[in-house]
């Protein structure tokens, strides 16, 4: 028979084990939990600074994803559309041409004399090498070539393409067709809010009343300059919606940090949420647009 020593013992042991398991289910939890929080972190750190400043296009239920430069290249050729009074499908053919042509850059070079966003050639009657490396005359050019093909609305943007650019390779156009109606339907304001861009701090400023004027000239949209801050007025909300993803799309050639639709803002980070628009703090008309620049 165990001694009175003996059994206290056991019993000791048997305790220790119980508080052992006992601690063992509170610890392990704990450190998987404080593991998990930690990489969680470093994976969203992780995915808010790799990778080059991009911005993402939304619309009809589908996104593209383009650099800085693209964007704001687009977002000229989708606003001139809208100021020309041209249908949203010239401002996709527009697009999509200047994507298969360029990749959205306003090239110094190309075959033979092609030059800028859509490679027209000063030998064909386009302009001289300066007016074409103008993305706005460039692209009014573009819609002048357009509107003059009957039912080009309508038409394949293939055969589209063999009459404006005479292509050796219309089917290129065809493949890019769908970025090029992304772009078009969240630039011009049919998808609102349909374009954020994920960028770095501003290291330019430039000065709001040349965005204003860069503003009106392309879209057509009066502006006036408060301090910073560059205040536009659109005939509707849809043209509204355009003025401001104008502005989020030259964000990063201009030092652009905030841009305010009616109630809605987008706002400069480098995290995803720059991808969308936000509830504004500083809510203002739904036609009314504030830009606020570095």
């Amino acid at each position: 028979m165990p001694t009175t020593e003996a059994r206290i013992s056991q019993k000791s042991i048997r305790h220790g084990r119980r508080r052992r398991r006992w601690v063992g289910r509170i610890v392990l939890p704990l450190v998987l939990v404080l593991v998990g929080g930690a990489g969680y972190l470093a994976f969203n750190t992780f995915k808010a600074n790799f990778g080059e400043p991009s911005c993402r296009a939304m619309a009809l239920g589908r996104s593209a994803t383009f650099t800085p430069e693209q964007s704001a290249n687009a977002a000229t050729i989708s606003a001139i559309a809208l100021k020309r009074g041209l249908p949203a499908r010239a401002a996709t053919i527009a697009n999509a041409t200047a994507i298969v042509e360029s990749k959205l850059r306003n090239l110094k070079f190309g075959d033979r004399d092609s030059l800028g966003l859509f490679q027209q050639r000063p030998s064909q009657g386009w302009g001289t090498e300066e007016q074409i490396l103008d993305p706005v005359y460039s692209t009014n050019k573009f819609y002048d070539a357009l509107i003059k093909v009957n039912g080009y609305q309508s038409m394949e943007i293939t055969k589209v393409a063999q009459e404006v650019q005479r292509s050796g390779f219309p089917q290129a156009y065809a493949d890019h067709e769908e970025q090029g109606r992304i772009l078009a339907s969240a630039l011009t304001g049919h998808s609102p809010g349909g374009l954020g861009c994920r960028l770095d701090a501003a290291t330019v400023s430039t000065p709001a009343a040349t965005i204003a004027a860069r503003l009106n000239a392309e879209l057509g949209v009066p502006a006036t300059v408060q301090g910073p801050t560059v205040r536009a007025q659109g005939r509707n909300t849809q043209e509204a919606w355009a003025a401001g993803s104008w502005a989020v799309a030259h964000a990063e050639a201009d030092g652009i940090v905030a841009v305010t639709v009616g109630d809605r803002a987008w706002t400069r980070a480098r995290g995803e949420d720059a991808w969308s628009w936000q509830a504004a703090t500083k809510p203002v008309a739904p036609t009314s647009v504030t830009i606020t620049r570095q």
